[in-house]
């Protein structure tokens, strides 16, 4: 009870913003855009992508500190090989992924009309093994997030680019991502919102509250908590792993990572986040 009751009393929960289904995804764009910037007049757009580190000196001396030997580089290293290896098949990744090399994860997730689905980097990637005969990855750590920091790395600069598709099941998936954020849930009742929309840069226990603009651009990531807890591990995770993070530390029973739920709460996120250089893959502490 008493980590409960300092969550409460180190947040000040605002009430969250009126939800509605009706407004059409380009208003909640602007909406999320507008209370970000009113929130930090000083922080350049471009800057949200960096997370805490638009927001506290201190978080931000320290990243830079570890960007200049970032220890995710060796997985960009270890994604391009396995980009270009062979599959028994005798084909690459290039086979599924032409335009990799140009850049084209600004372009995920993007709503499939044939599949009445969300499609996210990582569905992709298995969906290319399984059609060239091979096993399909782990979703959340390991040989997806070096082959995620390899593409994103080549992205890097571009602009989000995800595209909301007006048609109804497409829609669908999109209000189901958009409740997701703003919904409560766990023993602790707390929404994505109650902690990066309406309480960014504020300390809950001894950790600085990201805004929701801008946390999409650096995935995979590197965190030093993951590199421990890993026990072995390489520290590297997908947003679905950050997502079921998220749900555990508010004592709600995290979905499966490539769930509808969060696929769907992906295609919202990121496109939340649209316009706003990639930067990935990132270094989180």
């Amino acid at each position: 009870m008493k980590k409960i009751a300092v969550i409460f009393t180190t947040l000040s929960m605002l009430a969250a913003p009126m939800l509605s289904i009706a407004a059409s995804p380009e208003q909640d764009l602007k909406n999320f855009r507008d209370h970000y910037t009113k929130l930090f007049p000083n922080i350049a757009m471009d800057d949200f992508g960096n997370g805490v580190y638009a927001v506290d000196k201190t978080s931000r001396d320290q990243w830079e500190a570890f960007e200049e030997f970032p220890p995710y580089e060796i997985y960009v290293d270890k994604g391009e090989a396995l980009f270009n290896k062979p599959f028994k098949n005798g084909k690459t990744y290039a086979s599924c992924f032409p335009k990799a090399k140009s850049g084209i994860k600004q372009n995920y997730p993007y709503f499939d009309k044939k599949r009445n689905e969300v499609i996210t980097l990582e569905l992709a990637i298995n969906d290319c093994r399984k059609k060239n005969g091979e096993e399909p990855l782990k979703y959340k750590k390991g040989p997806i997030t070096h082959l995620g920091a390899y593409i994103a790395y080549q992205s890097r600069g571009k602009k989000g680019n995800v595209k909301i598709d007006s048609s109804a099941e497409s829609m669908k998936w999109y209000n189901e991502g958009k409740r997701f954020f703003y919904a409560k849930r766990g023993q602790l009742n707390m929404s994505c919102a109650d902690c990066h929309y309406n309480n960014p840069a504020k300390k809950i226990r001894a950790n600085i509250l990201s805004t929701g603009l801008g946390q999409t651009t650096h995935f995979p990531v590197y965190r030093n908590k993951w590199s421990v807890a890993d026990k072995g591990g390489d520290g590297m995770g997908t947003l679905h792993r950050r997502y079921g993070g998220c749900n555990k530390q508010v004592r709600a029973k995290p979905f499966k990572a490539q769930s509808r739920e969060y696929r769907a709460l992906e295609y919202f996120h990121t496109y939340m986040s649209n316009d706003l250089p990639l930067n990935g893959p990132g270094i989180r502490m």
